[in-house]
């Protein structure tokens, strides 16, 4: 691929993409935070069973 292609493809895809809403970025942050307070909690859990096992 040549730099005048990749180029040519950075521009159309910055022409393309828009700022999220306010609305938008509290729903992506609260999905995310849930995602990994869901996954610490799972990893925590795991902790405890591998204390009580070994």
């Amino acid at each position: 691929m040549s730099l005048k292609t990749f180029w040519g493809q950075c521009v159309r895809v910055f022409k393309v993409i828009k700022k999220p809403s306010k609305k938008e970025f509290w729903n992506v942050a609260k999905i995310s935070a849930l995602g990994i307070a869901v996954i610490g909690a799972i990893g925590f859990i795991i902790g405890i069973i591998f204390i009580f096992i070994i």
